[in-house]
């Protein structure tokens, strides 16, 4: 972030700033832990863990170790949890008993349940083609990113926008929610809460090689540090989008593209 708005960050502490980000982890979980008199205490301090964990359990769907593990129903898994995903999001923001993370985990909520769809259908669409849910059978779809370029295009803004991350970033807002539905987590509930983002973003950025690039070993994980490279770069090139322009984006603007090569893939299907 530093490099990409060319401004002092991190990138400048001692040598490049590569023991910037353990000295961050150290200072979190050594901060104080701020209990809050009025809060719903128990769903409070669960749900930062819960996002974490239910990150965790997305990872044992992935194939790994030369394809020594294979879960037919890998994809159904990844759907059902990430979607639960959203309750950790909500149960943050409203048990800390504060209007603006609640309005922050209320977008959140809005958010994420509008680029749901619009995920699920694209899936649906390379199931379709696959005739499984397997992970590992997407390796006959080898470069799908050439064959599906505006679909790969509808998936990777469904991304930004399913990750909260810029410039669909509505579940955090400095002008307007002070922070978001994180606002009152301090110490080791909010490096928690940073640990399960940037865990979701290099997860999926692991599926989308695996959906669009066929997994390829070496080839695989340079792609998938590339694309969670760039959905961090991102965020230091665009503005935030207005809240109703990105609803409108998921209904009236990706939603058609994914019913028409639906109905397509459908079609051919059908007819061969």
């Amino acid at each position: 972030m530093g490099y990409v708005q060319i401004r002092k960050g991190p990138n400048k502490v001692r040598v490049a700033g590569i023991l910037q980000p353990i000295s961050d982890a150290v200072k979190l979980f050594t901060k104080e832990i701020v209990v809050l008199e009025v809060s719903n205490y128990f769903v409070y301090y669960g749900c930062a863990g819960v996002g974490l964990f239910l990150i965790l359990i997305i990872w044992y769907t992935i194939p790994w170790a030369g394809e020594l593990w294979e879960f037919s129903f890998g994809l159904v898994l990844f759907m059902c949890v990430l979607s639960v995903g959203v309750y950790s999001l909500l149960g943050a923001g409203w048990s800390s008993n504060s209007k603006y993370s609640l309005l922050g985990g209320l977008r959140s909520v809005a958010q994420t349940i509008s680029y749901e769809v619009s995920f699920a259908l694209i899936i649906i669409c390379l199931v379709f083609l696959i005739g499984g849910y397997n992970f590992l059978s997407f390796k006959e779809l080898n470069l799908g990113f050439c064959l599906f370029l505006p679909l790969f295009f509808c998936w990777f803004i469904s991304l930004l926008a399913e990750l909260n991350r810029t410039p669909f970033d509505f579940a955090e807002g400095e002008r307007e929610l002070v922070s978001g539905f994180n606002v009152e987590y301090s110490g080791a509930g909010f490096a928690i809460i940073f640990m399960a983002e940037y865990g979701i973003i290099l997860l999926l950025s692991v599926v989308t090689v695996i959906l669009f690039f066929g997994w390829g070993g070496l080839f695989g994980w340079a792609v998938a540090t590339s694309i969670a490279v760039l959905i961090i770069g991102v965020r230091g090139r665009y503005p935030r989008y207005r809240y109703d322009i990105l609803i409108m984006l998921a209904w009236k603007g990706i939603l058609p593209v994914i019913l028409f090569y639906f109905l397509l893939f459908g079609g051919v299907i059908l007819i061969f």
